[in-house]
């Protein structure tokens, strides 16, 4: 994991940087392998602002956020952040399971259900005729 982290019209302090890199760690869980994660937090118009760019080998994610203080805008940057992974490994999983659903026995077993219930409804018409 490859981490930059920039700050505008704000100090770099010892603990934003430590909370930052402990936020980084949080995106750990949702992917493997080489990630550039990109922080710049600044102040506008006593606005503190977090952005973070995530850069991986078949994910690009990025999220904005502001609030009174930099800390509460850092969590709200990773909840967007993980809102993306999730929604993503969720459309994965969808595309797995519709992929799955196409296979050969799939459809012959649907053939077959679809041929038995014809047979049920004609049965059951000649008993009600």
């Amino acid at each position: 994991m490859k981490l930059k982290i920039s700050f505008k019209h704000l100090d770099h302090t010892p603990a934003l940087d430590e909370r930052i890199q402990e936020k980084s760690q949080k995106f750990e869980k949702f992917y493997k392998g080489n990630v550039d994660i990109q922080w710049i937090c600044w102040v506008h118009e006593e606005k503190h602002w977090a952005e973070v760019k995530v850069h991986g080998p078949k994910f690009d994610f990025f999220a904005k956020a502001h609030a009174d203080n930099m800390y509460k805008s850092l969590d709200l940057v990773v909840e967007k952040i993980e809102r993306q992974f999730e929604k993503q490994k969720g459309q994965k999983k969808n595309r797995i399971q519709e992929a799955s659903n196409q296979s050969l026995k799939y459809l012959e077993i649907q053939k077959q259900i679809n041929e038995e219930e014809k047979v049920f409804f004609e049965e059951l018409e000649e008993k009600s005729a």
